[in-house]
Parts: C-alpha cells; sequence; structure tokens
C-alpha cells in the first residue's frame, strides 16, 4: 500500500462558523468541538489510503505528517460598551474561554500543531449587518423629518407614517444589537507560509484544506505546480458544491467533504474514540 504524506490543515474561525449548521454537535463545549475536528482530520486521511472507516486498528496516523488547526487568540480588550455604559471584558466572555478550553483540547491531540494569530480591534462599535439594512432607511426620512421640525404646517400624514416606522426602527435596536469591529491578523499569512514550506520541502504530497476562502489559491497554485494533490474540503452541506468559488474550484485537484453525511458525523463525532 502507497504510504501517503498528508498534511491536512483547518480555518479554525471558518470551520467553527460551518460547525453550527451540524445536528447533534455541542458547538459549547471544546472536548467534543476539538474530537469533531480529529474525527473529520481522520475520515479525509482514511479516504487518501482507501481504509474503511470502521477498521478498529486503524493506521491512518502513520500517513500524517501533521494536523494543523489555525485560529487567533481571543480578543482581552476592556472597551467601554456605548449602550450598556460600562466596559465589557472581553476577555473573560463565554467565547473567550471556550476558544482558549478548545486551544488545549488540541494541544493535547496527536500530531496536531496549533497555529494562532491574534484579533485587532477594526473601528468602534456598529450595529451587526442584519440591522443595517433598517438602520439606513431611516435616511431616506431625514429630509422630511427636519423639514416638518423647521415648518410643522407642511407634515404630512402618510409621510409622518412612514418616518415614524422608520424609527421604531431605530428604536427597537438594543444593547445587544452593536458588535466592536475584530480582525484576524496573522492567520491566513500562517497558512499559506506552512503550505509554501511543505510543499517547497517535500514534506508532503497530499495537503487538505478546509476553508472557503479564495486567498490560499496562490498557495494552492504552488503546491500543484510542484507535484502535491491538493485537495479542498469547503465544509458545507450542499452536496453538489454550488456555493464554492469557480475560481477555487479550478485550482484544486479535488473537493471533499470530511462531514459528508450530518446524521453519522452528529453520532461519530461524539461517541468515537479516535486513535
Amino acid at each position: 500500500m502507497r504510504i501517503r504524506k498528508v498534511a491536512v490543515l483547518i480555518d479554525g474561525g471558518f470551520f467553527l462558523k460551518r460547525l453550527k449548521k451540524w445536528p447533534g454537535i455541542d458547538r459549547k463545549n471544546p472536548a467534543e468541538v476539538a474530537n469533531a475536528v480529529r474525527w473529520m482530520s481522520k475520515r479525509h486521511v482514511q479516504r487518501l489510503i482507501y481504509e474503511n472507516p470502521k477498521t478498529k486498528h486503524s493506521k491512518w496516523l502513520d500517513h500524517v505528517y501533521r494536523l494543523f488547526f489555525y485560529d487567533a487568540r481571543p480578543y482581552d480588550g476592556v472597551p467601554h460598551h456605548p449602550l450598556k455604559n460600562r466596559q465589557i471584558d472581553y476577555g473573560n466572555t463565554p467565547e473567550a474561554q471556550f476558544r482558549l478550553e478548545l486551544f488545549d483540547e488540541i494541544r493535547r491531540q496527536r500530531k496536531f500543531a496549533l497555529r494562532l494569530g491574534h484579533l485587532k480591534k477594526d473601528g468602534d462599535w456598529i450595529p451587526y449587518n442584519r440591522h443595517m439594512k433598517g438602520l439606513l432607511r431611516i435616511k431616506a426620512q431625514s429630509d422630511y423629518l427636519v423639514e416638518v421640525l423647521k415648518n410643522p404646517e407642511k407634515a404630512d400624514p402618510d409621510k409622518t407614517a412612514r418616518a415614524l416606522e422608520m424609527l421604531g426602527i431605530w428604536q427597537m435596536l438594543g444593547e445587544d444589537d452593536i458588535q466592536l469591529p475584530l480582525r484576524q491578523k496573522g492567520v491566513d499569512m500562517r497558512i499559506g507560509l506552512d503550505i509554501a514550506t511543505m510543499t517547497l520541502k517535500r514534506q508532503v504530497d497530499t495537503i487538505v484544506l478546509v476553508t472557503g476562502d479564495s486567498d490560499f489559491i496562490p498557495a494552492a497554485k504552488i503546491a500543484r505546480r510542484e507535484g502535491v494533490e491538493f485537495i479542498l474540503d469547503p465544509f458545507i452541506l450542499d452536496p453538489m458544491w454550488q456555493s464554492i468559488e469557480d475560481e477555487l474550484q479550478e485550482h484544486v485537484d479535488g473537493i471533499v467533504s470530511g462531514f459528508d453525511r450530518p446524521g453519522v458525523v452528529a453520532v461519530l463525532a461524539v461517541d468515537e474514540v479516535v486513535q
């Protein structure tokens, strides 16, 4: 049997976002999520070496160079919330604690390498995107409201009703409907460098990348030009890959999902002890 040298690279932020769509996996349980990450990696390698997933004494790790998990350290700033009128300690939020515990769980896993960037504040508080369309509609009523405030006699009942409706959207904006924009720094760079390094040093012959980001196309091109098989796992429910960018599909050797059957994954990710 051919001895492959496989590396599985997982974009952690992308993986965790997609994981919310999979039934039966507790997204808030770090140990369960870490086990799901490892199970998915195992399934990819087993497919490549044509090993039955039910094999009791799997040899999948013998074919693994390294399993990489990329993410950003939690933001630990303490900004002042303009609506709650108090400081928010981001380092002690449930999401930050989850991320730190998940990192510890992954560090304990055999053949896993953790690559961490950082989060940087990228502006001041803004409404979540889901509120922006409604809030922007208020602008269409602003000229009318200014005119009526200056000249009440020009008020029009229909226009006033529409303006009040739009202002109601603003009044419904709650304390938890705004966010501090944070941007990952250094994560994409680490993924690209690892792909290039493993390729040029001939450390692997197959790379599986779990992401939906087309930013890695240049790195994929380098790998393929050097003879490395490059497989993309977009980690989506759509079996026809209809939501994958054409450019991504063009520059990889195959698109395969490690979680192709959510009902099965829900059981295995929780109950299987991955060797």
